[in-house]
């Protein structure tokens, strides 16, 4: 399980970059405008170099009633008083488990997807569609229209 904490360097907005590649690096980049500087054409397309080659980018919002957060993992553990309360506690007592602490680092309102010389494809990009089948999985899970209908109604 996992708690989530807002980091004291909170770098605020923020718009995430999924690259069609492999960077071996996790982490800052001091990048000047010489190496990357996304431009929008005058046919609303957005357009960037990326060491010498074209990438298409496509932004995809984060749909209303969701956040998005960029999260970092630490070592830090939820001391156990502050994890349930006390009747909880004595029904879980041999399934405690320590809950991990993440750090939110910023937050945004969507990602940039990037495609090498063409706009990535929503049905193909498995990026596009992990995220819009983990939306529609949590939807599914947290729905309670089923829940208030069968209360309404008696049953279970």
């Amino acid at each position: 399980m996992h708690a989530i904490q807002k980091s004291k360097s909170h770098k605020g907005k923020c718009t995430p970059n999924v690259l069609p590649c492999r960077v071996h690096h996790n982490g800052p980049v001091n990048a000047s405008k010489r190496y990357w500087e996304p431009r929008t054409t005058s046919n609303v397309k957005t357009i960037a170099y990326f060491r010498g080659r074209k990438l298409h980018g496509k932004q995809f919002k984060v749909p209303r009633g969701y956040r998005g957060i960029v999260l970092a993992s630490t070592d830090w553990i939820l001391p156990k008083g502050s994890q349930s309360s006390p009747a909880e506690e004595d029904k879980d007592a041999e399934h405690e488990a320590d809950v991990k602490v993440l750090e939110e680092q910023a937050e945004f309102n969507g990602i940039m997807v990037w495609g090498h010389e063409v706009v990535p494809d929503e049905t193909a990009d498995p990026y596009v569609r992990g995220m819009e089948e983990w939306l529609s999985f949590a939807e599914q899970i947290h729905d309670t229209s089923e829940a208030e209908k069968d209360a309404t109604n008696g049953t279970k």
